[in-house]
Order: C-alpha cells, then structure tokens, then sequence
C-alpha cells in the first residue's frame, strides 16, 4: 500500500496514537509534519526517528490546537513545505472528568476547541487544495464515546459525536472530489497516557494491576484487551489507500466489541 508522494499532517502526534499514525504513513511512503506539546529534544529525536526510519521528509509544527490562526498556519506551513497536504488525520485530544454541575467552564472550552473545534479548522484549511487536486483523505480519531457515553465526560463525549457528525457533513460534500473522510472510533487503546493512569486507581481502589485493567479499563470492551496504537494506525493508512475509495462517511469502531450491543 503506497502512499508516496502523498504529504500528511497529523495532529496531536508527539507520542501515542498520533505518533503511530505519523510513523506509519510514513513507512507507506508519506512525508509528514507531526504536530504535538512535549519537551523539544524527544520531538526532534522522533522527527527524525521518522526520516531516518522510512527515508521520507518529516517537518514539526507546534501549532496549539486550541487557536484556530495556529491551525490555518500549520496547514498552509505543510503545504509549503511539501507543495501540499493530500492527508489530514486529525487526531488532537484531552481528556477532563467531572460531574457535570461541577464541570469547570474552562475545560469544557479547552476539549471543545481542542477536540472538535480544531479538526473543523484543519479540514477547512485543507479541503481547498485537496478539492483543486481530486484527491485527499481525512481520517478523524473519534472515540467509541463518539457512539456510547459514560458519566462525568460530557465534555469529551459531546465533543467526539460532533467529531462523527461533522465527518458525515465534510464527506457528502466532497463526494465528487476524489476526496474521502472517515472517523476511526477506537475503545480504549494501550498508550503511555493510560498506563500513567493504572498506579492511582490501583491505589484508590485496593486493586491489583491487573484487576483494574480487567475490571476498571476494559470492564466494557468484551475481549478484554486493549486496543494498540499500531492497530488503529493501520486502519488510519488503509482509509488512505485506493483500495478505501469508496469507503467515506463512516464510523469505524476498533473497541473489542464495546459498542455491539
């Protein structure tokens, strides 16, 4: 499955999903710009992790998520840099957890605008140059909370069914510019950011390692086991593939089975 000459922007990818997603673009033969928070010299060692790796350009952007002009600036900065953006994969996101009549306004801004917001204004600055050339993938990191809710994440929630919702909208209207868009919804996946979790619930809750990824983590997933970061990755590259041309406005879930019932 090639993409070369194929140039990708990913947003979010310092580590993680994002990261994934960056890294096997580019093993497909995609230049890439990461885009991420994190300290300077482990971006720089990833950045170039990824050029030496798949021989392929790979440039940094740290743009912030929550600013709209940052995002239209990242987006036109890879165009320059590569002669243009062919896939988008917006996959920016954070995570607050509170009652809603506490839920501080602040946050519940922040994982808008970073969530959902900010992938609205990446699409709008890039879908132009894909419409001029009949060609583009957008592949949006939804959430199997994008189909389901849980308490305490009205924010997260509501910002990934908007993130399902405006996938539909983007993709009927560029169903005749060879241009594709998809929202992968994965249930919990195994990263850094969910490990760094397991030590406090096992101390709040009297729990071994394993019960609270058993019973806490993937007490909704039936196969009781996380999803990988390289899973969601590959789907992300097939979506860009030409095999997936005909596959647009969905939702796929990779939740072990969470959202079935």
């Amino acid at each position: 499955m090639s993409l070369k000459s194929r140039n990708a922007v990913v947003t979010g990818s310092t580590s993680g999903i994002g990261l994934a997603c960056a890294r096997a673009l580019a093993q497909a033969g995609a230049n890439v710009m990461i885009n991420g928070f994190g300290e300077a010299a482990a971006i720089e060692k990833e950045r170039a992790a990824i050029e030496k790796d798949f021989g392929v350009r790979c440039v940094y952007s740290g743009a912030d998520m929550s600013k709209p002009a940052e995002i239209a600036k990242m987006v036109a900065d890879a165009g320059a840099a590569f002669g243009s953006v062919d896939v988008l994969v917006n996959n920016a996101g954070i995570q607050f957890v509170s009652p809603v009549e506490d839920f501080p306004v602040e946050k519940w801004d922040q994982i808008i605008a970073i969530n959902l917001s900010a992938a609205f204004h990446a699409i709008r600055a890039a879908v132009p140059g894909m419409k001029a050339r009949k060609w583009g993938r957008i592949v949006n990191i939804a959430s199997a909370h994008g189909l389901v809710a849980s308490p305490f994440k009205s924010a997260y929630v509501s910002a990934k069914h908007g993130i399902a919702g405006l996938t539909k909208t983007v993709a009927l209207e560029l169903a005749t510019f060879g241009v594709t868009v998809n929202c992968i919804s994965p249930g919990y996946v195994w990263t850094p950011l969910v490990e760094k979790q397991i030590p406090d619930t096992m101390k709040a809750r009297n729990m071994t390692e394993e019960q609270v990824k058993r019973d806490v983590l993937l007490a909704a997933q039936p196969t009781k086991q996380f999803v990988t970061v390289d899973q969601v990755a590959a789907l992300a590259v097939y979506l860009c593939s030409d095999a997936a041309s005909q596959i647009t406005g969905t939702n796929i879930s990779m939740d072990g089975g969470w959202t079935a019932a």
